[in-house]
């Protein structure tokens, strides 16, 4: 199949996207399949990969909240592509705009749009949750919830990474949904890279000796991340036992949670590691991944530690809820530092030997996100000329 993917979140500056959109344009290739991928970007040009994938992009304004992402602002651009490339099938990646601009289309190719983003978590809930019920904020935002029906009578299939947002959005009438989960690159994540000379090194950054507990924070610092959250909870823990937090990130709200660190020694802050191999040791040489965000649509991260062999400790909402077993991790109630307090409390009074033994024994499973494109590539092949939409 030739498969156009217009994605508005793909940015050469970095993130999960980035990585995701590689990893499809290699394996795209590998299965015969051509991927042609249609960013906004910086200016008009076209980025050839190896095995014949594509990357287009279109000149395009840059996002006011962050800079390093822009927007499609030129709808004709996208569907003059789309015209002149006849894909047997394409895939919106946002629930904004540019699935507006996909669903318009006037084109005879099926198509899907995959969740990359779940707006009323990463805002709606977030902002409100803590005064009003879901169903109340549910209503108050019905006018984005008739938008998303209304992409699912546009689109032949709504693709979610996580069993939640496809039950949540199941529930609120959106037709034609499924779940696909997603994956870790294989051969990077393993438990076989714990390095504690690493890990010591670490801790001494946090002040504090080897014989201390290392929790690991890795994630843009960006609100929805919930990192002062995450701070208070470290802090509170660790007025009565020794621990120390390595958060590794960087974002636009950098400044605030240097603020909320307020110099503790207990707390060091690493910048971006974009060598796949070293994140992957620091992932598993620390002892457990600590996790604040519960608007993830999968939780690449969450999951990128579960393949290295570290418990988790995660909101129970959102798709890293699905990451955790009660084996190799604690939940604890999403947005509660309290709650988040007592499940870092939990998880180190339990047997570390025998916890990290069943996350290790549990990281030989991670999906791959090899097996995620098989798939999807797969359930696009049986939308290909059976078109609901078009039906």
């Amino acid at each position: 199949m030739k498969i156009i993917d217009v994605c508005a979140f793909y940015t050469p500056h970095g993130g999960g996207v980035r990585t995701y959109i590689n990893r499809k344009l290699a394996i795209g290739a590998a299965m015969g399949h051509e991927i042609v991928v249609i960013a906004p970007g910086e200016e008009n040009s076209v980025e050839h990969r190896e095995g014949g994938g594509r990357v287009i992009n279109i000149a395009a304004p840059q996002l006011i909240v962050d800079r390093r992402y822009r927007y499609f602002d030129d709808s004709a651009a996208v569907h003059r592509i789309l015209d002149a490339e006849q894909p047997d099938f394409v895939e919106g990646s946002s629930p904004w705009r540019t699935s507006t601009i996909v669903a318009k289309w006037q084109g005879g190719a099926p198509r899907a749009l995959f969740m990359h983003a779940d707006p009323l978590a990463v805002y709606a809930y977030r902002w409100f949750g803590r005064v009003h019920s879901r169903d109340t904020i549910d209503r108050n935002f019905d006018m984005f919830w008739r938008h998303l029906r209304r992409l699912g009578e546009s689109y032949d299939s709504i693709i979610c990474a996580n069993p939640s947002f496809t039950e949540r959005l199941t529930t609120g009438g959106v037709a034609g949904v499924k779940t696909i989960p997603m994956g870790v690159d294989p051969g990077v994540f393993s438990p076989a890279l714990r390095d504690e000379t690493l890990r010591a090194d670490l801790l001494a950054r946090c002040a504090l000796p080897p014989q201390a507990t290392l929790l690991l924070g890795v994630g843009r610092l960006f609100a929805e991340k919930r990192w002062p959250m995450i701070v208070d909870a470290c802090l509170s823990a660790s007025q009565t036992r020794p621990l120390g937090l390595v958060i590794v990130g960087d974002g636009r709200d950098k400044d605030k949670v240097v603020r909320h660190i307020g110099g503790n020694p207990h707390i060091h802050l690493l910048a971006p590691i974009s060598d796949r191999t070293l994140l992957a040791t620091v992932m598993a040489s620390a002892d457990a991944l600590v996790h604040g965000s519960s608007a993830e649509t999968f939780g690449l991260v969450v999951a990128e530690a579960a393949a290295s062999g570290l418990p988790l400790i995660v909101p129970d909402e959102g798709g890293a809820a699905f990451l955790a077993t009660p084996e190799t991790g604690e939940h604890y109630k999403a947005g509660d530092t309290a709650s988040f307090t007592d499940a870092i409390h939990r998880l180190l009074d339990r047997d570390l030997g025998e916890l990290r033994a069943a996350a290790t024994a549990l990281a030989a499973h991670a999906p791959t996100i090899d097996s995620h494109f098989e798939a999807l590539f797969a359930h696009y092949g049986t939308l290909t000329g059976q078109s609901r939409r078009a039906a």
